[in-house]
């Protein structure tokens, strides 16, 4: 796969702050990123079509790609396939979003969300806004 410069940065600024994911998962992630970034939308389709060519990859083969990065290691064909579990992902992109803030920035926007389904389950979201 052709590297454009820029993937290639952004992936490795991205294994940087999260090093427990391989090299291949770090690639796909700079992708989805430079994606949205360029197309201003999270669309597979418009991130494909927009990112193929930059990559020179065929748009089926790139949409492959980053479906891969969401789907399960029991969806992906191959022996050494494995999903990205995105529970120890908090704390490290935390800190590169904090990283990328001012040394006199001291206040941080939480957002509290509790969800339930109907009476048998609830979730209680804490984002970082």
């Amino acid at each position: 796969m052709s590297r454009p410069n820029g993937v290639w940065q952004w992936s490795q600024t991205g294994s940087s702050y999260l090093p427990h994911l391989s090299r291949p998962q770090a690639q796909v992630l700079a992708l989805w990123s430079d994606g949205m970034t360029l197309a201003h939308c999270c669309g597979i389709t418009t991130i494909t079509v927009l990112l193929a060519p930059l990559v020179d990859q065929s748009e089926s083969t790139l949409r492959q790609r980053l479906r891969a990065w969401y789907s399960s290691a029991a969806d992906k064909r191959g022996g050494k396939r494995r999903e990205v579990d995105v529970s120890p992902c908090f704390a490290p992109l935390l800190g590169w979003i904090l990283a990328w803030w001012g040394s006199d920035e001291r206040r941080l926007a939480l957002v509290l969300d509790a969800s339930t389904l109907s009476d048998r389950f609830t979730v209680l979201a804490i984002s970082v806004v």
